[in-house]
Parts: C-alpha cells; structure tokens; sequence
C-alpha cells in the first residue's frame, strides 16, 4: 500500500495533500503520479470521483516548482476541460495543491465577461485551465500564447469528442510546442479517443482504473421497475421517507430537470437544476447552494454532471436510465466519496429495460431490485433474451408515420416556391457565402452554451 510520501512527492505538496485530508493515494494516483514525475506521457482510463485532478495537478506543480522560470511569467501548463463546472472545479484543486508555492493559476471560460480573465493573463499565470471555446477566442483576440507550454492536460476527452470539440482540440494542439509532455484522461476508450491519443501521446504510460473499481461496494444500488407517470411520485416518497438532505438526480433531457424541479417544489422539497441551457452565473449558483446545503436535491443532465464534485452526497436518483451504460458508472460515482457510504436509486420504465441490461453487462452483475414499493411495475422487467439498449417504445411506429405528412407538405411548399427562388438564385449567392449554414449555426450556438 502506497503512502503519498513513498510517490517521491515534494515537503510542499505532502503538506497541501496532508491540509486536504488525503491520507491514501487512490489507485490513478499511484499509477500516474511516479511516470508523470520522470517525464513519462500518460493515458488514464478512469472515472471523475476518482481523484484524477491530483493524479495529473501534484505531479505537474511538483517538475514546475523543480524548475524556476525567469522574467515574466507565461504558461507552463495547460489543462483543457469540457464544461465550465469541471474547469472551475480542476482550477480549485490547483489552488489547494499550490497552496506552499509559487505558482499562479487561472481558469478561463465562456458566459461570463472576459475582462478579469484577460486582465490575470496580463499579470502573467503558470497554470490555465480552459474549456475550447473561450480559449481559441482570447488566442484570437491575441491575449494568450500557447509557445512555451510544458504541460498539456485533455481532461474528460470522451465528453469533449461528445460535445464536438474535436477541431478545437485540433487547433489546440497545431499551437503549442513540439517538446512537452502530455496527459490525456477519458472515462471511456472508444477508437475515436485510441485514436486522438494516438495523434500526441508519445510512449504513454496506460493507467486504466475499470469501472468495477469506481463501483465500489460503498454504494448500495437498487433497480426500482415503475411506470414513467409514477416516477415522480416514486421520487417524492423515497426523498421523503429516507429524509434526503443532499442527493442527485439524473435526467435524460434538459427539459425533464426542469419540469423535475417544478414538481418537486410542488411537493415541498428544494431543488434546482443545472444543464447547458442553464446561464453560467445560474449554474454556479445553483451548485453554490447545493454545496452549502440551501437546496437538497440537484437535478442535472450528464453533459453539465461531469464539474459536480460535492462531498456529502447521500444519494444518486437515476431519474431516467442513461443510454450509455459508462454513464451510470459514472453518475453513481457522485456519492461514496472520501470512505463514505451512499445508495444509488435506479428508476426503469418499459422504455428502459434494454438500458438496464447493458449497464448490468458494463458492471458485471445484477442489480438488486427493489419490488416492494407500490408502484412496481412487471412490464418494464426486462425480457430473458433481451439485447443491451434494445429498447421498445409506444411511440416508435407512430413517429414514423408522422413523420410523412410533414415531409409531403414541406416538398409541397418547396416546389409551389421554385420559380420564386430561382429567380433569387443569383442574387442569395453571395450572402449564402458568407453566412453559416443553419446547422452550423446551430452547433456553434450549443458549442458556446456549454463553454
């Protein structure tokens, strides 16, 4: 058993470590910490919850504190994350590991006015953290170099590939030096992130901490079979009756939170919601008052979940199953943190069961279910032979039928207006150059709520 003393850690850093309560070094740290320390790239498979921020940020300050820069001060490491929340959450750490030293760090993201951002840059930083849309805009306007980097940091590459960042990335990479080392962390290894990997890694130490680890036996899961319509009566009892006094709960879509909230609040009990429709001041007030324990019960959706990093949690409601079984790993990670206990509540409807098989494949075994309540429902038990997000859906032939009409009228109205449009052709030419397709526009526009 490692101490963090034994992974060659400097007085400095065993004091801020000690001052945070660590004692034992999680499985990601002690494989990535000693390669990090003699200059080794690392690729690390592993799960947000499992102390990855102090895998990759003690290790970077400690070869920064090693060698003393001279004159001005300009970017010696540079962590690149998907969300806002995540980012001001890795940029906490920094400054809780960096309390004995240094060293300057700061975090810059979209959503907020840039001017205090700027004004830190010109004071000169060591450390960034960054989320790529704000990042390649202030690269723009000519307020950060990337040129004399020695540490680069892609934390949560799935999500990032998820979001669309890819070209980002891309860009990131064309700016900074040859000669650096590199650290890429993902909760999953699909071929598209072996791949990204592949593309800057040089001779990477692989730390792969498996799902089956992040699951540990501190979290007690139970599958509850119920009907969609009773879901929200299900969640409201069990809040209730268990006395919840700091949970999580996970939906699908950003507009199940919301409606979420509203009736939870119906039936007595504080929540707020945070996803990327949400304003940047409104999610970190929301995520504020939940830390202080103003709101009991956080509603989120995956693509906000990754920065929530909160002790205390007690209990993860799986409102809705998520259709990547990886997600539900990483989703009940939120609560049995620091040797604490915590249970995960997982709700699935008829829609759902094929989503169940395929986390309980991820995980190795079965979930214990829970038929006791009064809204269990047989029909949403998944079938003997059933494949792994499967699903079977009320709906799923209507919307096909649907969908006819509506595209017979929209040819319809197309062929009633050519003779109009072509005699603009000529003239839409020009300002069709310039101006981005709708879908272009339209993945911007999502691209810059999320940073």
């Amino acid at each position: 058993m490692h101490d963090f003393q034994s992974l060659g850690l400097s007085e400095q850093l065993l004091l801020a470590v000690e001052q945070e309560g660590y004692t034992t070094p999680t499985p990601v740290q002690s494989q990535s910490i000693p390669p990090l320390l003699d200059g080794r790239d690392v690729l690390g498979v592993a799960q947000t919850g499992t102390g990855k921020t102090a895998a990759f940020a003690l290790p970077v300050l400690q070869v920064m504190s090693r060698k003393k820069q001279h004159g001005a001060r300009h970017i010696r490491a540079l962590v690149l994350s998907p969300t806002r929340e995540l980012a001001a959450q890795i940029d906490e750490r920094f400054s809780a590991y960096s309390e004995h030293l240094d060293i300057r760090h700061k975090v810059i993201f979209g959503g907020v006015n840039q001017n205090p951002q700027v004004r830190a840059l010109q004071k000169g930083i060591d450390v960034l953290v960054a989320t790529p849309g704000r990042l390649l805009d202030l690269i723009g306007q000519g307020h950060i170099d990337l040129g004399r980097v020695e540490f680069f940091v892609l934390d949560e590459a799935d999500q990032m590939l998820d979001m669309g960042f890819i070209r980002d990335i891309k860009k990131v990479l064309n700016l900074l030096p040859k000669q650096r080392q590199n650290l890429l962390f993902s909760a999953t290894m699909p071929k598209s992130i072996a791949d990204l990997a592949a593309s800057f890694l040089h001779n990477a130490v692989k730390v792969d901490v498996s799902p089956e680890e992040v699951t540990v036996d501190r979290i007690a899961q139970k599958i509850m079979f119920v009907r969609k319509a009773d879901k929200r009566r299900l969640i409201v009892k069990i809040i209730k009756q268990e006395k919840v006094s700091k949970g999580i709960v996970f939906t699908r879509t950003k507009h199940g939170a919301n409606r979420l909230v509203k009736q939870l609040a119906q039936s007595g009990i504080n929540a707020a919601a945070i996803h990327g429709n949400k304003s940047q001041s409104a999610r970190t007030k929301a995520l504020a008052s939940f830390k202080k324990g103003d709101i009991k019960m956080l509603v989120a959706t995956d693509i906000a979940s990754r920065g929530i990093d909160v002790n205390d949690i007690t209990h993860v409601f799986n409102y809705d199953l998520p259709n990547e079984p990886e997600s539900y790993v990483h989703r009940i990670g939120r609560t049995a943190r620091a040797g604490k206990s915590g249970i995960a509540y997982g709700f699935c409807d008829d829609t759902e069961s094929g989503y169940l098989v395929g986390i309980q494949q991820l995980i190795g075994f079965d979930i214990d279910v829970d038929d006791t309540h009064e809204f269990h429902f047989i029909g949403a038990i998944p079938k003997p032979n059933q494949k792994p997000g499967k699903i079977k859906s009320a709906t799923s032939g209507n919307s096909k039928n649907n969908s006819n009409p509506n595209k017979n009228k929209r040819r319809s109205s197309q062929r009633q207006s050519r003779p109009q449009q072509s005699n603009q052709k000529s003239s839409n030419r020009n300002s069709n150059r310039q101006r981005p397709s709708n879908k272009r526009r339209n993945r911007n526009r999502s691209r810059n709520n999320q940073n």
